[in-house]
């Protein structure tokens, strides 16, 4: 194995299905002699981790963009409406009742007697500033493209919100559940964490650390259970994991599957593994040479050899892909695809059609994004096998989202779970995305997915979001070899905790229902 846990390119390719782990594992020796947990008033105080940090960290829901800010932003504020835990249907949150008859036009009645954690109460006023501020190019938020669907969004005395968008759309409920679009107080353009939410902040420091403490006229009666929760990032998974065995932190999350037995062993931490639509992609712009070429795209996307990345990178625990982005386990998903499979002869002939033999390209990857150090190291070896020479650059992952990400012609993703197809779609797919991660634009694509928002027939919403989905399989510059099961690890005596497909730490709000018990 050569340094960092990396294995070459000839040694991964070998790696047979009990895998050895293409990232660093750690010891495997009896782990350091735990630290009890700070204690508050005996209800608890716990140190998270999380796997990325940045000095763009912010207290700015509308801001955030990786599964840090999502942890800090559903602790200190709360959204109109969240997703039910189980049946991962939205429901009234800070709205008590929502309706609509056209799928158009939504109404939204507010819970009386909520209050900021500065003593202000709710109103109408606070919700109207907050959805409106998306539209708004100063406050560049990150799902200005969704928010482009509020033709209007008024109050309704003080507790009634109406939001009429430019077409219809039967998401619209848990579209409001997302991180992005919780609720901030009025008049403030610059959210300073503030909010309605089960924590207040304490201390905030970006790329270094988020302090929270209980907020006990939390709005949910019996929330939260924790006294303290401090959020910091460790990069590394290995060290991340040890400092889950040594009781420096008391939750983790992006466990490497590799490092599960370690974690089932240790007799004082556990494993949660949860079947998500996360995936690590391969991003081909299509506004770069040759990136932009069909033949490039698909010979690519013939060298991906995914039983391989599933077995070797995650113990069999993913799900294939197929270079769209709805999983097995979603809504709408189209099981009619023809699924793409590793086939050099199909690589090569793609190679020659297009005139890309002898191509050398950089390829960025970054353990910022799962598994791509090892994905860029098996589709090197493949690439000269078919005439591709790609130069593999390994960049840090602190920076990689601000810096590289989506600005050279091949670099990786990594892509948090989504309730709907059509947030996906919305964020990453669009035409007009800010994260449309490949530069890919396709009219009838565009078409499809406004239809599909306003369609009420679930029969035909099926057809559309199959034929979107097959149109990204065929056409967009985005690989999608697997679907990545989300892998936290957590004290024992961190209990409520349970499996969400929505994302990590519980869809990001696990500090809300943990409870510390000695």
């Amino acid at each position: 194995m050569t340094a960092r846990g990396i294995l070459s390119r000839r040694e991964l390719l070998g790696a047979g299905v009990a895998g050895v782990g293409l990232m660093a594992l750690g010891g495997c020796g009896p782990s350091p002699q735990r630290r009890p947990a700070a204690a508050s008033s005996g209800a608890g105080a716990i140190r998270v981790a999380s796997m990325a940090a940045s000095t763009k960290d912010t207290l700015d829901p509308a801001k955030g963009a990786m599964a840090t800010d999502y942890v800090r932003h559903y602790m200190l504020y709360s959204g109109l409406t969240s997703i039910d835990d189980d049946s991962l249907r939205p429901r009234p949150a800070l709205a008590e009742s929502f309706d609509s008859d056209d799928r158009i036009t939504w109404h939204f009645r507010l819970r009386r007697g909520v209050r900021f954690h500065d003593g202000a109460p709710l109103t109408s006023a606070d919700v109207v500033h907050s959805l409106r501020r998306h539209n708004d190019p100063a406050v560049a938020s990150k799902i200005a493209a969704i928010a482009a669907q509020f033709a209007e969004v008024r109050a309704d005395g003080r507790y009634g919100v109406t939001i009429r968008l430019t077409g219809a759309n039967a998401d619209l409920p848990t579209l409001l559940a997302q991180a992005q679009f919780l609720i901030v107080k009025a008049g403030q353009d610059h959210p300073d964490g503030t909010g309605t939410g089960a924590y207040r902040l304490a201390q905030f420091e970006p790329g270094v650390r988020t302090l929270v403490v209980r907020n006990r006229e939390y709005w949910i009666p019996g929330r939260p259970h924790l006294e303290q929760v401090e959020l910091i990032a460790i990069p590394d998974e290995t060290s991340r994991v040890n400092a889950l065995l040594s009781g420096d932190v008391h939750a983790i999350h992006a466990i490497n599957p590799h490092s599960l037995p370690r974690i089932e062993a240790s007799g004082t931490c556990e494993a949660v593994v949860t079947p998500s639509s996360l995936y690590t992609n391969l991003i081909m712009r299509q506004d770069h040479l040759p990136t932009s070429s069909p033949d490039f795209v698909q010979a690519v996307k013939h060298m991906l050899d995914r039983p391989l990345i599933n077995r070797a990178l995650f113990r069999n625990t993913a799900m294939l892909g197929n270079d769209q982005p709805v999983a097995p386990v979603m809504p709408y998903f189209n099981r009619e695809l023809p699924q793409t499979v590793l086939d050099l002869d199909r690589a090569r002939w793609h190679v020659r059609r297009g005139g890309l033999n002898g191509l050398r390209l950089p390829l960025y990857c970054s353990p910022a994004a799962t598994g791509s150090v090892d994905m860029a190291s098996i589709l090197q070896e493949y690439g000269s096998q078919v005439g591709l020479e790609f130069a593999v650059n390994r960049v840090p992952a602190d920076g990689y989202w601000s810096t590289h990400w989506m600005r050279h012609a091949m670099t990786f993703g990594n892509n948090n779970p989504r309730p709907t197809a059509d947030l996906v779609f919305s964020l990453f797919f669009q035409s007009n995305a800010e994260w449309n991660e490949s530069g890919w634009k396709n009219e009838r694509f565009d078409r499809l997915l406004t239809e599909a928002r306003g369609e009420a027939d679930e029969v035909r919403r099926g057809e559309l979001y199959g034929e979107m989905q097959r149109l990204v399989h065929d056409r967009c510059g985005i690989a999608i070899p697997v679907f990545i099961s989300l892998c936290d690890g957590y004290d024992k005596r961190l209990k409520g905790i349970k499996p969400i497909p929505l994302g990590g730490f519980m869809g990001y709000r696990f500090a809300e229902f943990a409870r510390w018990e000695d």
